[in-house]
């Protein structure tokens, strides 16, 4: 269990996390997501023990992160941008790794490097940006750790290592009840592997839920209506987050109970009604949009 309760983080005059409470569940895969310059990573850097907030605490299991050696064996952080001590070779990084993390499991590299097909003996710092990301994947998973914290941590791959690392981690989640929080601007990719979502804005956590309950709660929805009285009525009783008129048809991007509106609506006997599901980059979009970042002329 990760507890975050009441963090705040500052540079300077600028507050880049503003009392923020968070709560991970063991064995979930979180999906932190947000605008640019919400503070994730400021964020996930406080999950991972390298910054002490200013305010609040963060605990891993009830301990608190920051400079607690123990909790740290236990936790590693794949930044979006890599960091490998210069002109080493994957061999003596994993030589690096094992001399910092006491479960590292000699067994679990070996096996990895079928998975990755790199040689042991290939200097890091001369390798492409996606295979220095797998490389950081093959390390951290070698040191098996309990809590993995990842920021974008897709960027680089190809389509089929992408498939194989979100196996890998399904895989540590099943098996070791591992706990992973994914921060990552590619939603497509990381709704797949999220079963919570919390959502950044300007520092703050303004929504935080089970993916399957956020996708119950927001509904895009086209109609057309018989009278224009009839799409007035409604759009006075609807939760709108986002509304536009393709001739006769109206879209809509609505939060609520999909019973209950497909019931009203019906009552009016629409000529078209169909309820479509959305995406988890669409919720995002129309979740910001509902906070005020603005964004004109969405393509749906």
């Amino acid at each position: 269990m990760i507890t975050v309760t009441n963090v705040t983080k500052r540079f300077e005059s600028q507050e880049a996390v503003k009392g923020i409470h968070l709560h991970v569940k063991k064995g979930s895969i979180y999906g932190l997501l947000g605008s640019n310059g919400a503070g994730k990573t400021t964020l996930m850097k406080m999950l991972a023990g390298i910054y002490k907030p200013d305010d609040g605490s963060v605990e891993i299991q009830e301990k608190e992160i920051y400079e607690n050696i123990e909790m740290k064996q236990r936790v590693i952080f794949i930044p979006d941008a890599l960091y490998y001590l210069p002109q080493s070779t994957v061999a003596q990084m994993a030589d690096y790794y094992r001399h910092f993390y006491d479960h590292w499991n000699e067994e679990r590299f070996k096996e990895l490097q079928k998975v990755f097909n790199i040689d042991f003996k290939h200097k890091v710092h001369r390798m492409s940006k996606g295979m220095q990301r797998q490389v950081a994947f093959w390390l951290a998973l070698s040191a098996m750790p309990d809590y993995l914290i990842l920021d974008e941590p897709i960027d680089g791959l190809d389509p089929v290592m992408r498939q194989k690392i979100k196996n890998l981690l399904f895989q540590e989640v099943a098996d070791r009840d591992m706990t992973i929080i994914i921060s990552s601007h590619n939603l497509r990719e990381i709704e797949d592997l999220c079963d919570h979502v919390g959502i950044m804005h300007k520092g703050k956590l303004v929504l935080e839920r089970e993916l399957d309950d956020l996708k119950s709660d927001i509904h895009k929805i086209q109609v057309a209506f018989r009278s224009e009285e009839h799409s007035v009525r409604m759009e006075e009783k609807l939760q709108v987050l986002y509304q536009e008129q393709r001739g006769s048809v109206h879209l809509y991007i609505v939060r609520g109970n999909r019973n209950g509106i497909e019931k009203d609506l019906l009552k009016l006997q629409p000529y078209v009604l169909d309820m479509l599901p959305l995406t988890l980059e669409e919720i995002f979009i129309y979740e910001m949009e509902d906070l005020g970042y603005e964004i004109k002329n969405v393509l749906l």
